[in-house]
C-alpha cells in the first residue's frame, strides 16, 4: 500500500512524462519539417497548381483566363486521347511484367555466392545511370532496319527483320524492350535488399527437409520478399504510365508512327510546350493522375491477397 508521502512524487512523474512527450512531439515535427516542406513545395503545391491550371486557357505572354470545363470538353472530343490512353496502357502491359520478372530473376541469381557477383551487379545497374540520350542513340542503331545489329542477327537464321521504328505493328514493342532493359537494374537493387533480409536459417531448415531450389523459391523467397515486390510493382506501374523520354528521343515528332506510340505524357508535352496550350496540357495530366490513382487503388486492395507482412 502506497504512503501519503509518495503522492507528490507520482504527480511529479506524470508532469515529467507530459513534458517529455511535448518535447518529443516538438523535436519530431522539427526534424521532419524539411521533408514535409520539400514534399509540399515540390509535389503537393505543383499538383494543386496543375489542377487549377486545367480550368484555364493560355492567352500568351504568360497570361491565362478561366474557362471552366472547356479544356475537358475539348479533351473528350479529341480523337488522339483514346489512342494516347491505349498506347500508355499497352506499353504498361508489355513493360510491367517484364521488368518485375527479370528484376526478380536477376536479384535471386545475384544473391547467390558466385564469383564476380559485384561486377555482375554493376553491369546490370549500368543502364540506370546511363543518360536517356545515349540509350536512345544506341537502341536506334540496334533497331535500324538496314544495318542494325538486331536485324543482322535475325538474318543469320533466315528471318527478315521488320522496320522496328517505322512499322506501327512493332514500334510500341520496340519501346517496351528498351523500357524493360533500362529499368531492370534499378528494381533489381531494391529486390536484392529485400532478399538479403530473409534469414538463411529458413533455407537451411528446408534443405534438411528435402526442399530443392525451386520449392524454396515459391515457399520461402516469394512470400517473404512479397512486401518489397509490392513496392516494386507500384513504382513500376506508375513509372510505365509516365513514359516519355524514350519516345521523344527515338521518334521524330513528324514521324508516321507517332500516333501509334504517343502516350499521355507525350501528348501533354506536345500541347504544353510545343503548341503552348498549357491549360489543355494540364487537363491531360489530370486525366493521367486519375488513371494512376485508380490503378494504385486497385493494387492496394489486391495486395492483401498476396503480400505477406
Amino acid at each position: 500500500m502506497e504512503s501519503i508521502g509518495d503522492l507528490p512524487k507520482a504527480k511529479g512523474s506524470v508532469k515529467t512524462k507530459k513534458k517529455y512527450k511535448k518535447d518529443a512531439i516538438f523535436w519530431g515535427f522539427l526534424l521532419v519539417a524539411p521533408t514535409m516542406l520539400g514534399l509540399f513545395f515540390l509535389n503537393i503545391k505543383p499538383a494543386i497548381d496543375t489542377i487549377i491550371m486545367s480550368f484555364k486557357k493560355s492567352t500568351g505572354l504568360g497570361g491565362s483566363q478561366w474557362v471552366g470545363l472547356e479544356n475537358y470538353q475539348r479533351l473528350l472530343q479529341d480523337e488522339n486521347l483514346p489512342l494516347a490512353i491505349g498506347n500508355t496502357l499497352k506499353y504498361s502491359v508489355l513493360v510491367v511484367p517484364g521488368i518485375i520478372i527479370f528484376s526478380l530473376l536477376a536479384a535471386v541469381l545475384l544473391n547467390q555466392k558466385i564469383k564476380g557477383r559485384g561486377l555482375y551487379r554493376v553491369i546490370y545497374f549500368l543502364p540506370v545511370v546511363a543518360t536517356p540520350a545515349a540509350i536512345a542513340m544506341v537502341w536506334k542503331w540496334l533497331y535500324n532496319s538496314e544495318y542494325g545489329l538486331i536485324n543482322y542477327l535475325l538474318s543469320l537464321v533466315g528471318i527478315t527483320g521488320p522496320a522496328w521504328l517505322a512499322d506501327p505493328k512493332y514500334s510500341i514493342v520496340a519501346i517496351a524492350i528498351v523500357g524493360v532493359w533500362s529499368a531492370v537494374g534499378y528494381n533489381m537493387v531494391i529486390l536484392l535488399s529485400g532478399l538479403q533480409e530473409i534469414p538463411r536459417d529458413y533455407y537451411e531448415s528446408s534443405s534438411l527437409d528435402g526442399a530443392g531450389p525451386i520449392r524454396q523459391f515459391f515457399a520461402i523467397t516469394l512470400p517473404l520478399v512479397s512486401p518489397t515486390l509490392f513496392f516494386v510493382s507500384i513504382t513500376t506501374v506508375i513509372g510505365s504510365l509516365q513514359v516519355f523520354d524514350v519516345i521523344y528521343l527515338m521518334f521524330d515528332m513528324k514521324s508516321e508512327v507517332i500516333p501509334y506510340t504517343q502516350t499521355l505524357v507525350y501528348m501533354f508535352f506536345k500541347h504544353s510546350f510545343v503548341m503552348n496550350e498549357k491549360g489543355y496540357g494540364a487537363a491531360i495530366v489530370v486525366i493521367l493522375l486519375g488513371i494512376i490513382g485508380f490503378l494504385t487503388f486497385i493494387q492496394m486492395k489486391l495486395q492483401k491477397r498476396w503480400v505477406h507482412y
